[in-house]
């Protein structure tokens, strides 16, 4: 729950600080830093379970090594909690709030005396003069139907989900496992994916201002759809030993290594962080807030069923299978940004439409 709450809040307040002119990196950067968390959690993973024996056995005070993962994790978050206390509050919050002395005062303090008044005018416009900001303004108020900028938001943050990116993620090991590699060479690729992700994201951030959000989308839905399909052939011309367990070749197993990290590459340069950089700005002052918490649910409601699904998929399916429902639902996407998303590169928070 925390992190669904940080992962919905922190896209949403990058955008509202940082200027148009550099906001698609600003918030890649938040990409950046959950692969490099992920990153550092895979390194730590493996140096766990090789220092212990295997992942379950028990390591410092008898705790399994296993357990000892879940236990790192609380020196980030506590890292996290207290560098929040050293940022101001968002500007378009204060505002929605009425709060208007303050908003004045954080944007003295981030664009300066001379352009706050002008920005705090803007705000105050684009908000609702009868009513604060509230979940009913998802709806038109005319035809009382959602509003079609939600409807985009949410196939962003479904398909972002179905692509099956964090199925290399969470399931990682187990997945490499499956394919007849070792724990120990399991974790290690983990840990290649995440190196690969860190250096995919600074492509993004070099990109994602010049070219802008939609053809990065683009590209990536492409480059997913033919990765994941080389997954397929590898996964499908695969054999089963005695004991069931999938063994690739030598060759397969190179183009499986390959195939995935490119895969990997492809996410992180466009869906990994476009979404989330889309998902903060692409929503008018009014809706931003309940816009944004609607999306998020369903970003990670869909993140909940693709890993509830996979282990299922993969035992009774097979991987090729499995594989080829990710690859199918990357080529949707491409036709789908196609037709219904545009560009937000460079317009104001205060011009968006909703």
């Amino acid at each position: 729950m925390a992190v669904g709450a940080a992962s919905v809040l922190s896209p949403a307040y990058i955008s509202e600080v940082a200027p148009a002119n550099i906001r698609g990196r600003m918030t890649t950067v938040q990409q950046i830093m959950i692969i490099i968390g992920l990153t550092v959690a895979f390194v730590v993973n493996w140096f766990l379970a090789r220092a212990a024996g295997t992942s379950t056995a028990p390591f410092w005070a008898g705790i399994e090594a296993w357990r000892w993962m879940y236990l790192m994790q609380a020196i980030p978050a506590a890292v996290f909690l207290v560098a929040l206390t050293m940022i101001p509050e968002s500007p378009r919050y204060l505002v929605a709030k009425g709060r208007i002395d303050e908003a004045r005062t954080v944007l003295a303090r981030l664009f300066g005396s001379a352009e706050a008044e002008a920005k705090l005018a803007d705000i105050r416009a684009s908000f609702s003069e009868d009513h604060r900001p509230r979940l009913s303004d998802l709806k038109n108020s005319v035809t009382g139907r959602i509003r079609p900028i939600l409807w985009a938001g949410l196939l962003l943050a479904v398909f972002q989900q179905l692509v099956g990116i964090n199925v290399i993620f969470y399931y990682g090991a187990t997945l490499w496992q499956l394919a007849g590699f070792t724990e120990d060479q399991s974790l290690q690729i983990n840990i290649v994916s995440g190196l690969v992700s860190i250096a995919a994201c600074f492509i993004t951030i070099a990109l994602v201002d010049r070219i802008g959000r939609k053809p990065l989308l683009l590209i990536g839905s492409a480059g997913m759809a033919a990765t994941l399909i080389a997954l397929v052939y590898a996964f499908a011309n695969g054999s089963v030993d005695a004991a069931g367990k999938l063994s690739l070749s030598s060759e397969l197993g190179t183009i499986a290594l390959v195939a995935a990290n490119l895969y990997v590459i492809f996410f992180n340069v466009s869906w990994g962080p476009i979404m989330w950089v889309m998902l903060g700005e692409m929503f008018p002052n009014q809706i931003r807030g309940s816009a944004l918490a609607v999306c998020g649910f369903a970003q990670w409601f869909s993140n909940y069923l693709v890993a509830q699904s996979f282990p299922l998929m993969a035992a009774g399916l097979g991987l090729a299978v499995s594989y080829s429902l990710y690859a199918a639902a990357a080529v949707v996407s491409f036709f789908l940004v196609q037709r219904f998303i545009h560009e937000t590169k460079g317009v104001e928070l205060e011009n968006m439409k909703g």
